[in-house]
């Protein structure tokens, strides 16, 4: 059995049932057979399906997100915006998918040339716990409008709420083996993945947990799309509007407790309005309210196991002996680990080198735009970047300088069904959401005719 414990108390939340080898085969073959009648399917008829999935988001999105804040811990509040925003990428692609594959017509010496965007088949999902509706979601709604199958392998601490995944097709009127959830351990991915019937894999998550998915399905020549970690810099500059750049800044890396890849957690401060933007932005996250995750006027909840929050104070103890300073917090009880704030911190130290995945942000000065720049792209990561500016044209004249997958200015990196989203170097590659995502898993097939 796979169980489900909530992080806040320890108490049990359900458990599942894990498949045997034979349960595996035979989810697997249910969506090997599903895909040749789904892939005949109208946009119009997937449409209809998948609107009716965004309602069922809707309708019942108290019920899915208690359940999420039970096994991970996330405050109701947020658990519930992740399941509305759910079904916002539903609708998105119900609206958007036939025009994001529609046949690009090209002139050639043809009578007629053109490329078609046609399905794959079954496509593994291998999913983390920090988003346990979101991360499925922004896969399943383009890879099934496409056409395609899904398979999802999700985190074994969120099992409930992948069940509830599949539910929600179920109920939407998905046919049988549009989409299931495999409640499997890891042990069992890459057989999986080596199956015939798995045309390709996405997955979220670590670096190790990339780079080993990701060299099974190169092995097979299998298409891959990986989101991994991030350690995104806020950078503010001396002209920004203090006020507004502590509140999104707050935001940007301590909602979820801080469990977000895309989270900003170096916080680049120009020398001249540092002392300034820290005593606010101290001030803002002492007002922070932890507590039960359950508890509607919480906002800082728990870390999903106690082992994530024993892995996060080892990285700020490491940093101060490394010559940081606490600067606030730095306290952990079990799961709880208290907003905290590290200065003084320089780029070989612990806390801005690896991914903090809670609520610690590093603190570190700069002189000038290009020594901001060279700070932000010393990192392995790759994911996102934040300026604070009121010089837009300064902001979108440096922008192209920095390696990152995307670069928001005056806002936090947040996914948006719209954009692209994905990263460089370490944090992954591949692109979701938008028309980029939803042509990750297709077939770019060309027809001419003579």
């Amino acid at each position: 059995m796979i169980v489900s414990r909530n992080p806040y108390n320890g108490e049990e939340v359900g458990s599942t049932k894990e498949f045997t080898k034979k349960e595996i085969q035979d989810a697997l073959e249910i969506a090997s057979k599903r895909f040749k009648t789904w892939r005949a399917t109208t946009f119009a008829e997937r449409s209809k399906l998948m609107m009716a999935a965004a309602q069922e988001l809707k309708k019942n999105k108290q019920e899915y997100a208690e359940t999420i804040s039970l096994e991970m811990g996330k405050p109701i509040t947020q658990s519930i915006a992740e399941v509305e925003k759910c079904a916002w990428v539903c609708e998105y692609y119900a609206e958007n998918a036939e025009k994001h594959l529609e046949n690009e017509h090209i002139k050639t010496d043809a009578r007629k040339s053109y490329t078609s965007f046609e399905p794959i088949g079954v496509v593994l999902a291998v999913m983390p716990w920090n988003y346990p509706f979101w991360q499925v979601f922004r896969f399943a709604a383009p890879a099934l409008m496409a056409g395609n199958i899904g398979v999802l392998k999700h985190a074994s601490n969120v099992m409930l709420s992948a069940n509830n995944i599949q539910k929600i097709f179920e109920r939407a009127g998905f046919p049988k083996g549009c989409f299931q959830n495999l409640p499997v351990g890891s042990k069992e991915v890459e057989a999986i993945i080596r199956d015939t019937r798995i045309k390709a894999v996405t997955l979220t998550g670590s670096k190790p947990a990339g780079s080993a998915v990701a060299s099974v399905a190169g092995e097979e020549i299998k298409k891959s799309v990986l989101e991994l970690g991030g350690s995104n810099a806020l950078v503010v500059f001396k002209d920004a509007d203090i006020e507004k750049s502590v509140d999104t800044c707050v935001q940007a890396r301590f909602q979820n407790t801080g469990q977000s890849c895309i989270a900003g957690k170096r916080l680049l401060l120009q020398e001249s309005i540092a002392e300034e933007f820290l005593e606010l932005f101290s001030k803002k996250v002492r007002e922070l309210k932890s507590g039960d995750p359950m508890h509607e006027e919480t906002y800082i909840g728990v870390l999903a196991r106690e082992d994530l929050a024993e892995d996060l104070e080892n990285q700020v103890l490491k940093s101060v002996k490394q010559g940081a300073k606490i600067f606030l917090g730095g306290k952990r009880n079990g799961t709880y680990y208290e907003p905290t704030i590290i200065t003084d911190v320089t780029r070989d130290m612990t806390v801005f080198k690896e991914e903090t995945f809670g609520p610690v942000i590093s603190v570190t000065k700069f002189k000038d735009e290009k020594e901001a720049i060279e700070l932000v792209n010393s990192s392995d990561f790759g994911l996102g970047v934040s300026l604070f500016t009121n010089d837009i044209e300064f902001a979108e004249k440096i922008s192209p300088q920095f390696d990152d997958g995307a670069v928001f200015i005056n806002e936090l990196v947040k996914s948006d069904p719209r954009l692209a989203f994905g990263g460089t170097k370490i944090s992954g590659y591949g692109r979701e959401l938008s028309i980029h995502g939803i042509r990750e898993f297709v077939n770019k097939k060309t027809v001419y005719i003579s």
